[in-house]
Order: structure tokens, then sequence, then C-alpha cells
């Protein structure tokens, strides 16, 4: 069996072995569905309201990848700019490190307020939440460059766009994978804290009137759509990143953050 085997077999084994340990737990304590619902009957609900639960799983799913694609165009272009221009750096960076510090539950009711409850507030809210991580990300990779590398180009007489183009972009492209394994997982959180808000549509709706109703097996229902579509995405991104940027891993898969 080889390591990446054993990997996998280990992991599946944690996994099977968590919610096993769940299952046996609530049984031998006995408790209330109310309180922790067993995994069983998570499984059973959600095979049983699957047909109910697909639009708003569709929902979820275009409001984080919309709000996810702004927020890469966006991030990009500021990283290029923040990496490049020290200028850019001084004015700029302060305020996405002040922007990126707010809560972003603090801004879901602007949101609302401006473009009113639905779908608008929760693309918006997945970009904003996605933005700074691709930036630091960009911007870091940009300005780890070898200066070599940059030398021999300004000695060939290239101009900065095809320095930036040939040499920077390419050395930041780990970076940038790294940060999107990071943004897509925070997308998703910035869509449901807005679909729980100001939506009627969504899987963080379905869960807030979930709980208002004292549905807890659906509640988790929701949780565990919402960490198969996360993992199911970052898988996806990872699976790129090999593809792209084999040339720059070293047998791991650790995001930078």
């Amino acid at each position: 069996m080889s390591d990446s085997q054993r990997i996998r077999l280990l992991s599946s084994s944690l996994i099977v072995g968590f919610f096993l340990m769940w299952e046996v737990l609530c049984i031998l304590l006995n408790v209330s569905d109310l309180v922790l619902p067993r995994p069983s009957e998570i499984i059973v609900t959600m095979w049983t309201r699957f047909p109910v639960l697909w639009p708003h799983i569709l929902q979820t799913l275009y409001s984080t990848l919309t709000g996810f694609t702004l927020g890469v165009i966006i991030g990009v272009v500021l990283g290029v700019m923040v990496g490049t221009s020290k200028i850019a750096y001084a004015v700029a960076y302060p305020l996405l490190v002040g922007f990126s510090s707010i809560p972003k539950v603090a801004v879901v009711p602007i949101f609302v307020l401006w473009f009113g409850s639905g779908t608008t507030p929760a693309i918006l809210t997945a970009m904003v939440i996605c933005v700074f991580p691709i930036v630091v990300n960009i911007a870091t990779g940009l300005a780890t460059t070898e200066p070599e590398l940059e030398d021999v180009f300004k000695t060939l007489g290239a101009s900065k766009s095809e320095i930036l183009w040939n040499v920077g972009l390419p050395r930041a492209m780990p970076y940038f994978f790294a940060s999107l394994k990071v943004a897509i997982t925070l997308s998703f959180v910035g869509a449901v804290l807005s679909e729980t808000v100001a939506s009627n549509m969504g899987i963080g709706n379905v869960m807030m009137t979930a709980s208002s109703n004292f549905q807890v097996s659906l509640v988790f229902a929701g949780l565990i759509i919402l960490a198969l579509m996360g993992v199911s995405l970052y898988a996806a991104f990872s699976w790129l990143e090999r593809r792209v940027t084999g040339w720059a891993t070293r047998g791991n898969d650790i995001a930078v953050t």
C-alpha cells in the first residue's frame, strides 16, 4: 500500500470513527434529539428532505461561487497593485486591514439596506469576506520574487509589465492557489451568514427556519451539507493547484493564510 493510499485510509477511518462514536455516545447517554440528534437521524433527514433542500443547495452554491468569483477578480487586481507598488502598499494596505477587521455580520444589514433582502447581499458578503486573503497572498508572492530573476529580465530589456507577467505572476501562483482554498471556505461563511439574516432561500435560511421550529436534525443536516460542499470545492482547488503549481509543492497541502 502506497503512502497516499495509507493516508486516505487513515483519513476515512477517522471520519467514520468520529460519526460512529457520535452515534454510540448519543445512544448510551440517551441524548435528546432536541439537543444532539444521532448521525443516523441526520442522514435520514437529508434523504427524505433532499427534494426540498436541493433548490436551497443550488441557491447557496450560486451565491457562494458568484461572490467568490468577484472576490477573486478584485483580490487579484488589488494584490498586484499592492505587491508591485510601494505607494499602493502604503496607501491601500492599512485600509484593507481595517476593512478586514470589521465583523462581516455588521455589513450584512448595510447590504440589505442598499439592495434589499435576497441573493445580492449574500453575494456581496461572500465577496468581501474572501478578498483580503487573496490580496495578502498575491502581494506576498510578488514581494518574494527573486531579485536576480528580475535583474536578468531587465538586462534583456524587458518592461515592468513583461517582468510582472513572466516572472512575478508565475512565482505568485502557489500563494494564489493557497489563498483560493482559504477564500472558498470563507465565501461559504459569508453567503450562509447573509442567508440567515436576509434571505428566504439558501441553506442558511433553512437552518434558521428549522431552528425556530425545533427541527434540530434538519439544522445539523444543513451543517453537513455545507461541510460537504466546502470540502468538495476545497478538494477541487487542491487538485487544480497540484496541476498548475506542482513544481512548487513538496508533498504537503498546507494553505497559506
